[in-house]
């Protein structure tokens, strides 16, 4: 972990800006590491489910705070995870916004938390997403998480914190407007209600603007309340709700590589280009979370807190998707198809944690039970479309009024159903210096689908069940060094069955990490370092032995490499941080060929840097300026072959707040703020094959102006 620095007249007094201290000065003192996080009596670090601090945890986590998400103006998952290491978040371009996707540690994740529980994801289109604007920090925890958390790609997780009630009366009124049309407005405020026992958050943001590819539009309308109830000295209820309707997505559709960077006689296509229709390019997404959180102190050693979730989400969607690119390398085939999906579920985790002494060993226990129960409707449906000419399109040219929808080969109306329970174990154990940390867990997986799928009917059951372990040791030298070491399991369930109706195993996975982090006396200076290997089997492959669409379970991934996370404050008013990643990723058994091949998405090297600089005296100040590069390096463009490279890219990023109210105490509370993506406007992709390419987000400028009082 890099938990945020803290220093008198620290940069990041003015960096926290209006969103938490707008009314302090420059010269006021921030306080002490402790003061400034913002855990809460519900909160629990992600890599413990414990409210310990994670730098005492052998394994990688790196915490964003509200300082970082604002000062970097990330709106989204993607953007929030833009410097952290281990992460590749260009995986779908900048066009592409509807789905929250990353590779961690060579492992493409779909599945985020939020507030410590599972946003509930069919594994088809219908993915919850939480904005960052109801987001107080975010925490990326690398490596297997399943001991903890079940069922998880063994890269890694991210876990969304939500911002929470407070008894301090807080309120900030902010309008943005920038590239593509951007208008945005938003509120957050916070306070306790008269002279009781409740103390609220609410959060609502309306924003739209165009899409960056052509005819598209993105629009999004959220509100996000909480309140608690201090029911007693030691027990606080907390009840939130999200709702968020996402009445336009941009687009989904993709562009072949010889029209965006390979060489093609007809040009290279604009940033902008569209390889579907206007009449046919829907997405409209609707979701509601509505959960509550227990936390009771049992006693001053022992702790329960229940947390619990009830999601109800629907998207319906119309696309296209492309088919052949003909020899003239201009005109893309396309066939059309929509989906109708709604979930309804709920997730639900019971911890029990304690603290205690035997003998010299200081004990933190931690005992949980999870519940998650999932249902889903899709219906999909598809048909041929037009063609189109890439060079010259014409974006009008289906009629949704007489495009036929129905009884195609790959006509689909079934249900998806999931549950899975899993029980729990941890002890986090220190003997001085030395911290020892354990845990196992067990899963039981259910999973279900019925109804028409691509045509077939289907009926079938999945039942798995699987043990994960965890096992790490750190030691605290003197002088702020602490070496760990770490192994950690993953765990997956996997549907179907070979060719003789023998079901498939889970996919599992395990990680070696060895690394030091770093914590200067002062605080000011931090550093995380960690080589890791993983190795992911049974995945499954197809079998060679059967037909087209018979698998067995052959498949071997392994993920090395070496990550830096460094963090230092070499004067009062400069900030400096800095990531690096070299991943070596390499399916390492498989019998369609691709043995000894790299997967897609997977950059050998990415490095990025931010600076903050603030300006406390003379005409400036008031003023925080910051900037970042961030290099991500080439990737596959087919990870059959491996023939062909997706083009490294060099991007650069600056912000810039400024808070009025040290040039007049008339507009103490105001807070202007500039910051402009990809600066240089670099052209730069990203690729599934060599027929579906995205790219990545042209140059976008924001400017906004909030008043917190």
């Amino acid at each position: 972990m890099i938990p945020r620095l803290s220093q008198p007249r620290s940069l990041l007094s003015l960096a926290i800006g209006l969103a938490l201290v707008s009314t302090a000065q420059a010269d006021e003192t921030l306080g002490s590491l402790d003061e400034l996080t913002v855990y809460g009596d519900t909160y629990r670090s992600t890599a413990t489910k414990t409210a310990l601090a994670p730098e005492e945890t052998p394994q990688s986590i790196s915490v964003l705070d509200q300082q970082v998400l604002e000062m970097r103006d990330a709106d989204s998952v993607a953007a929030a995870l833009r410097y952290a290491p281990g992460v590749n978040t260009e995986l779908r371009g900048g066009a592409v916004g509807r789905i929250d996707l990353f590779s961690m540690r060579g492992f493409i994740n779909y599945q985020n938390y939020y507030d410590g529980l599972q946003l509930l994801y069919n594994d088809w289109n219908l993915q919850p997403q939480v904005d960052l604007a109801a987001v107080e920090q975010v925490e990326v925890f690398r490596g297997p998480t399943s001991t903890l958390y079940g069922a998880m790609p063994p890269g890694g997780m991210v876990n969304l914190i939500s911002k929470k009630p407070s008894t301090r009366s807080d309120h900030r009124i902010e309008l943005a407007g920038g590239s593509r049309n951007l208008l945005e407005a938003s509120v957050d405020s916070a306070g306790q209600l008269g002279d009781s026992d409740l103390s609220y958050r609410l959060v609502a943001l309306t924003r739209g603007r165009d899409g960056q590819a052509e005819t598209s539009e993105e629009e999004r309308h959220l509100i996000a309340p909480s309140v608690d109830w201090q029911v007693s000295e030691d027990t606080l209820v907390n009840f939130n709700l999200y709702y968020q309707k996402d009445p336009e997505m941009g687009i989904y559709t993709s562009l072949p590589a010889s029209t965006v960077f390979k060489p093609n006689p007809n040009g290279r296509l604009p940033t902008d280009a569209f390889s579907g229709d206007a009449n046919w390019n829907t997405f409209d997404k609707e979701v509601l979370m509505a959960g509550y959180k227990i936390n009771h102190n049992i006693n001053d050693n022992w702790n329960f807190l229940q947390n619990f979730r009830y999601t109800d989400a629907e998207a319906y969607q119309t696309n296209t998707y492309s088919t052949v690119l003909a020899a003239d390398a201009r005109t893309l085939s396309r066939r059309a198809y929509l989906t109708d999906e709604a979930t309804t579920g709920f997730t639900v985790d019971n911890q029990f944690s304690g603290r205690f002494r035997t003998g010299p060993l200081e004990h933190n226990l931690l005992v949980g039970v999870d519940y998650m129960e999932l249902e889903s409707d899709v219906r999909y449906e598809d048909s041929a479309a037009p063609d189109i000419d890439l060079f010259n399109p014409d974006y009008y040219q289906i009629d949704p009024a007489t495009i036929d929808m129905t009884g195609t080969a790959y006509s689909s109306d079934f249900t998806i159903d999931k549950k899975q329970l899993g029980v729990y174990l941890q002890d986090q154990v220190r003997l001085d210096r030395l911290v020892l940390i354990a845990g196992v867990r067990w899963d039981d997986f259910e999973g279900t689908e019925k109804g028409l799928k691509y045509g077939q009917q289907v009926d079938s059951k999945l039942e798995q069940d699987n043990v994960s372990a965890r096992a790490g040791v750190l030691y605290e030298l003197p002088g702020g060094f602490s070496p760990y070491l770490n192994y950690a399991e993953s765990y997956e369930p996997q549907t179907g069955s070979d060719r003789n109706g023998r079901e498939f195993d889970p996919s599992t996975g395990e990680q070696l990490e060895a690394g030091v982090k770093y914590k200067s006396a002062d605080g000011l200076h931090q550093v995380n370092l960690a080589a890791f290997r993983i190795d992911k089997e049974n995945v499954p492959t197809r079998d060679p032995n059967g037909g087209p669409y018979d698998k067995i379970q052959a498949g071997e991934v392994r993920s090395q490499g070496v990550e830096l996370e460094a963090l230092a404050q070499p004067a009062e008013n400069l900030l400096l941080s800095l990531s690096y990643t070299l991943q070596d990723v390499e399916v390492t058994e498989d019998n369609t060929g691709l043995e000894g091949k790299t997967p897609i998405w997977v950059p050998k090297q990415m490095v990025s840097a931010w600076a903050d600089y603030g300006f406390y005296d003379g005409a400036l100040r008031g003023l925080t300026a910051g900037a970042g590069v961030r290099y991500i390096g080439d990737a596959e463009l087919d990870a059959v072959t491996n023939e062909g490279k997706v083009p490294s890219a060099t991007l650069v990023d600056v912000a810039i707040r400024y808070d009025l109210g040290m040039a007049s105490a008339a507009l103490k509370g105001t807070t202007l703020g500039l910051s402009v993506n990809n600066l240089m406007d670099e052209r730069y992709y990203s690729c599934f094959d060599a027929l579906n390419c995205w790219f990545g987000e042209e140059r976008t400028v924001e400017a906004s102006v909030a008043y917190a009082f």
